[in-house]
């Protein structure tokens, strides 16, 4: 039963990784610009949630590598495009054309991801929440890591989900948490990031401070101590990669880095830690 709960678990990271890529293409945009609406070719993005759901292809490129690997059908997964643009003829993907995003990676840390958290936390009501929210945190983590910026429609509803699932878990027998204390815990967190940005706004982004209210409720329901071991491994894995690209000399003490995907594996060891106390 257990190892079928991580297989399971798993298994929906990895599908719901899949719709990552594109998501992660679309979000990473500078802050002056719209959010993306063609593929790297070109072509329109078009089909479920207004084209934000689907492959790292689109209808024309699928059907452009299909034909390069002897293929006629794209796949269920391409996204619809009824009307492609054939004259731009671009690039085949299989032959260097681009993607939108890692297409392997991302899936495979979101399975990594619902894997660990289902071997830590068992059969209890928070696992459905932490499931939910794994494939959202890999996203803001690939977003940030590309342009170095938290969208607010990624993290605003990510923090009012949290505390919203969170507080229908606490209903249900046998969690292992409190949501009273996961709500304290994204206020202190969020409070403490925004010190810290008040203190040094070059340092230390807003977008990390909307993170923080987030990252703080998941950690709080376990409790402050979770919360702080989740905040401190945030910077410590900060620092080390860091110090990393200054030894490396591809970096300056000044050079700014994405701090979103450090927080969130921060978060992740706090979940993992606090699932195995609880």
């Amino acid at each position: 039963m257990y190892a079928t709960l991580i297989a399971v678990a798993a298994l929906w990271g990895a599908s719901a990784g899949l719709l990552v890529p594109r998501a992660a293409y679309r979000f990473s945009v500078e802050p002056e610009d719209a959010w993306r609406d063609a593929c790297p070719a070109g072509h329109a993005l078009t089909g479920p949630a207004r084209g934000w759901l689907g492959s790292t292809l689109c209808t024309a490129c699928a059907t452009a590598e299909a034909a390069v690997t002897g293929q006629t059908d794209p796949g269920p997964h391409a996204a619809t495009h009824p009307h492609p643009d054939t004259s731009s003829r671009p690039t085949p993907p299989g032959r260097g054309g681009p993607r939108y995003a890692p297409a392997l990676l991302l899936p495979v840390v979101s399975a990594l991801g619902c894997a660990a958290v289902a071997a830590t936390t068992g059969i209890r009501p928070e696992l459905a929440v932490w499931l939910l929210l794994v494939p959202v945190a890999v996203l803001l983590a690939a977003v940030d890591h590309r342009v170095h910026r938290l969208p607010d429609s990624l993290t605003l509803p990510a923090a009012g989900a949290a505390a919203v699932l969170l507080g229908i878990a606490a209903l249900l027998p046998e969690h292992g948490g409190s949501w009273l204390s996961a709500l304290l815990g994204g206020a202190g967190l969020g409070a403490f990031y925004l010190l810290l940005f008040l203190v040094n706004p070059n340092g230390m982004g807003f977008g990390d401070v909307k993170l923080a209210l987030s990252l703080g409720v998941v950690l709080g329901w376990y409790g402050w101590a979770v919360v702080f071991a989740g905040g401190f491994a945030g910077f410590l894995f900060g620092a080390v990669y860091g110090l990393a690209l200054m030894i490396t000399r591809r970096a300056g003490r000044r050079t700014g880095i994405p701090f979103g995907p450090f927080m969130i594996a921060g978060a992740l060891l706090g979940i993992l830690l606090g699932g195995l106390a609880a």
